[in-house]
């Protein structure tokens, strides 16, 4: 059974950068519909005056769903009055792309190039996220400065902080800005609430750097210096191990004396309100393990399964899902074996699949993105290695549709269709699958970097054409089972009769070949 397994995952989105030529920005964020396609607006960042390279702090908090493909638009305008009337700023750019594109983007961050003005380079839009921890908490802090570095020439500096959120990957994002304290060099901001996962994910340990600017007018904010910390340092309050040297790298390389431009420290304690989550089964999510009847996954995985098994002679399938984090560590994989033993993925027969399946649910985490080609290979390898006519291969994947390696699934079943193998896909909830009837080579046969498949080996269906109004399981089940099947014995005809394998004799020591499926 492949599948892409997931009920939701609650992602930080956000805009961190927009190279463009305006002075004053804002991105609005809009989401579309799935039944009418309306385009609805989410969200709007924050608007910054005076830079080209706005680096937005204002984050969109979305629920991602493994079922949908979740279409988003980010529209740049220039802001000219305060008017909250989006057709009264000037549109400088878009762009198209899916959640989970960003979610699948190496790191987590997808950079595109805005477009939507004729004739005009519009800049360049980088879109990043990051799945929110569980942590509910909530901190209040509030932090002061001492005998900072003078920057103004007719007055003292003007400063303000920034502070960043570390990255899995090393990088760091904006999560705060506090107000600016004109005219002074022992500043006291007013304490600021944010959520610690906004802060550190979560995670008490995780490096927060806190740059501190001086302000000017024109955008031009004058570095003073940075410090990093965590918010586990930052609860300690104020204590002599608590303040932070605010350091400018630049000075210190120049000048042998240098021993910091002030420093920070947190007068207070931050104050901490903690808020527990529960993650229950959802009724909405296509993997929900209802007690009354089985889901859309179970339903096509025994529709097809209970008649094909008759073909097979160990009654032993190999299954596997894709599309998670394991346990222990987190790793994220995309051909787990859903019994969880790696030596040995087979279950014993169509229920010890379901089996597999229902337990796997309990034990792994959700996670994108949804890629085919893995288990698709790993597959074709098995079936690369018997290619005399004995054996013939089926592999059934269940999924939602939402693919995001088409690339080297084409290339996939490009290779795959000169082995005996068959690939029968089950699109199942109500995304739109135009990604998986492209791979069905009925009218245009599939191809990868100018090479056509040899073959048509994968069939598709959506399982929703096949469901009985009446509610019906075993007549939707039967109708579905009837369409995927029906390819499968030309298919197999096709590989033996390009490889010129000639029927056995049918005599009771010479066993008929034997259709080994995968799931």
């Amino acid at each position: 059974m492949m599948a892409s397994i997931g009920e939701f995952d609650p992602l930080n989105t956000r805009v961190p950068a927009t190279k463009i030529e305006v002075t004053v920005s804002l991105v609005v964020l809009y989401l579309q519909a799935v039944g009418t396609k309306e385009w609805r607006e989410f969200g709007r960042t924050e608007v910054i005056d005076n830079t080209r390279n706005p680096d937005f702090v204002r984050k969109f908090v979305l629920d991602f769903f493994f079922e949908e493909k979740q279409n988003l638009r980010f529209d740049v305008y220039n802001v000219d009055s305060r008017s909250c009337n989006i057709s009264k700023h000037d549109f400088l750019g878009q762009t198209f792309c899916t959640l989970g594109e960003i979610i699948g983007s190496t790191g987590g961050r997808l950079e595109r190039t805005l477009s939507g003005i004729p004739g005009k380079k519009c800049g360049v839009i980088i879109l990043t996220a990051e799945e929110l921890s569980n942590c509910r908490d909530i901190a209040t802090m509030q932090l002061c400065a001492n005998k900072l570095d003078k920057k103004d020439f007719f007055g003292k500096s003007d400063p303000f902080l920034v502070f960043y959120r570390s990255n899995e990957d090393g990088t760091f994002t904006i999560c705060h800005k506090t107000e600016v304290i004109k005219n002074t060099l022992n500043p006291v901001w007013q304490p600021f609430t944010i959520p610690v996962r906004a802060l550190c994910n979560g995670d008490y340990d995780r490096t927060v750097k806190v740059d501190v600017y001086d302000w000017d007018r024109d955008g031009s904010h004058d570095f003073i210096g940075e410090f990093t910390t965590s918010y586990r340092e930052l609860s300690r309050g104020q204590n002599q191990f608590n303040v932070y040297e605010v350091l400018n790298p630049k000075k210190k390389g120049k000048k042998k004396k240098y021993i910091n431009s002030g420093t920070v420290s947190a007068p207070t304690s931050p104050i901490t309100a903690c808020h527990f989550l529960c993650n229950p089964s959802q009724p909405t999510s296509l993997h929900y393990m209802s007690p009354y009847q089985m889901n859309a996954y179970a339903m096509a995985l025994k529709a097809v399964g209970e008649i094909i098994q008759d073909y097979d002679s160990d009654k032993l399938f190999p299954a596997y899902g894709f599309g998670a984090k394991l346990p222990p560590d987190g790793k994220i994989s995309h051909a787990f074996p859903l019994n969880g033993d790696n030596d040995n993925p087979n279950c014993v027969g169509i229920e010890g699949v379901l089996e597999s399946y229902f337990q796997s649910l309990r034990a792994v985490q959700l996670y994108g993105p949804t890629n085919f080609a893995p288990v698709i290979n790993k597959v074709a390898n098995c079936a690369a290695e018997i290619t005399d006519g004995s054996q013939y291969f089926v592999l059934l994947m269940i999924t939602d549709g939402v693919i995001s390696d088409m690339v080297q699934t084409k290339e996939a079943v490009v290779n795959a269709a000169s082995l005996p193998l068959s690939i029968i896909i089950v699109g199942v909830g109500p995304a739109e699958f135009d990604a998986m009837e492209e791979l069905d080579g009925d009218e245009v046969r599939v191809s990868s970097r100018g090479r056509l498949a040899e073959r048509d080996i994968v069939q598709f269906v959506p399982f929703r054409d096949y469901i009985d109004r009446s509610g019906n399981q075993v007549l939707s089940m039967a109708r579905l089972a009837k369409d995927v099947l029906a390819e499968i014995p030309d298919q197999l005809l096709s590989f033996m009769k390009s490889r010129g394998i000639e029927p056995r004799p049918a005599l009771s020591s010479s066993p008929l070949p034997q259709l080994h499926r995968h799931i």
